[in-house]
This record gives structure tokens, sequence and C-alpha cells, in this order.
């Protein structure tokens, strides 16, 4: 375990960009992330015949040539600069640059209530026309975490104990999180997704500060 969170307290880099420089990158790369969003759900569901899928395949082997000149050995990681502007734009739930975050954005509300809408398209079927169980509990398992963190107890999932009431239909959806207390480390959430017809899943989450110097394991990015 102290190896991991090693490795993990390593992925925290001050690579030093100015705001300007962030907002950039974020115009050019959202819209990319979006443009292989919207790929998912038409692989699943195109009927395109024999020649025009093969046309497809070519131009997708173009891009990935193109995007795969110049790239990074490791994940993404938290990025930082020196005026705390936090990037987690690799997280599967809700990163920017991660085409499978079903997360576009998370909100919150002055009583520690963090939220979220969201769409999940066909990419993220589970049962017949619903939601895998294991997405739910990933968009679960953000929302309670940022729950913890708003909520002043900041740490990774120790434990995630969820209740399916319904199924949870794919389509549009509304997810929540607030943080119930804290015990030392730990920091206890609930949360809930909710579709048209109510809640949907139900959780509960306990959330464990590393025990690691964070100031004295950043990294700096060349």
């Amino acid at each position: 375990m102290t190896n991991a969170l090693d490795a993990a307290a390593r992925l925290f880099v001050n690579d030093g960009l100015s705001d300007d420089e962030i907002a950039r990158q974020a115009a050019l790369y959202g819209p990319l992330a979006d443009d292989v969003r919207a790929l998912i759900p038409l692989a699943v569901q195109s009927r395109a015949d024999d020649d025009d899928v093969r046309q497809a395949r070519e131009h997708l082997a173009a891009a990935r040539e193109l995007l795969g000149r110049r790239k990074e050995d490791q994940p993404f990681g938290t990025r930082f600069n020196d005026a705390g502007n936090f990037r987690v734009w690799g997280n599967a739930a809700m990163g920017l640059r991660n085409a499978i975050a079903p997360l576009p954005r998370i909100n919150q509300d002055p009583d520690g209530r963090v939220w979220a809408d969201f769409h999940l398209h066909v990419g993220f079927e589970g049962p017949a026309g619903h939601t895998h169980g294991g997405v739910s509990a990933l968009v679960l398992d953000q929302l309670l975490g940022d729950a913890a963190r708003v909520g002043g107890s900041p740490g990774m999932t120790g434990t995630l104990t969820l209740r399916y009431l319904r199924p949870t239909p794919l389509g549009d959806l509304h997810g929540e999180a607030k943080l119930d207390r804290i015990e030392g480390r730990k920091g206890f959430v609930t949360g809930h997704i909710a579709g048209p017809h109510g809640i949907c899943v139900e959780a509960k989450g306990i959330f464990i500060r590393p025990n690691w110097p964070a100031e004295s394991r950043v990294e700096t990015l060349e």
C-alpha cells in the first residue's frame, strides 16, 4: 500500500502553466474528447454499410497516427499551477480529456451538497436498455468523493456500498451526495442517483485521507 500511495503522490504535479495556457488547452482538448465521446454510441448503433465502415476506420487510423506523434507515457494525474488551478483531466468519471467520462460538471451548494445532471448514452448499457451497475458505482464514487472533499475531509475511497432500488435507465439522470460526518481521517458520505421515476441507486462511502506529507512529494513537470 505504501508503494501505491507513493506512486499516486508523485502524480500530483505542479506544471507551472499560466491560467491563460490552461484555458487554451481546455479549449483545444475538451472538444477533441467530445468528438471521441460522440463516436462511442455510433460504434454501438451504426448500421453503416461495409464500404462506409472501412472508410471510417481509415479516418480513425489516420487520427490515431496524428494524435500519437507526441504523447505522454504516464497517467494525467492531478496537475496544478502556482495559482492553485487544479486539473484532473484524465479522470474516468469527470475528466475534461477523457471521452468515457459521464459527468460533464459537478456542482456545489452552499450547504456542502454536490450534484450533477448527466446523460448516459447506449455505450453505458448493462441490462437491456438500462445503465450498467458498475457505471452507477463509478458516478457515485466520484460524487461521494467530491462531497467528502467539499465537506473538509478529502480522501481516497475506503469503502463504497451501493443499494440498487430499481433499474437505472439510460438517458438523463441526476446524482448527488453530501458528507455526513468526520471521524479522524475518515469522512462518511451518502448519496444517490435518480431517474425520471425516482431514486435508482443509494450509496454510502467512507473516504480516508492519505497519510502522506503531500507538500514534500509534489513533482514539478519540466
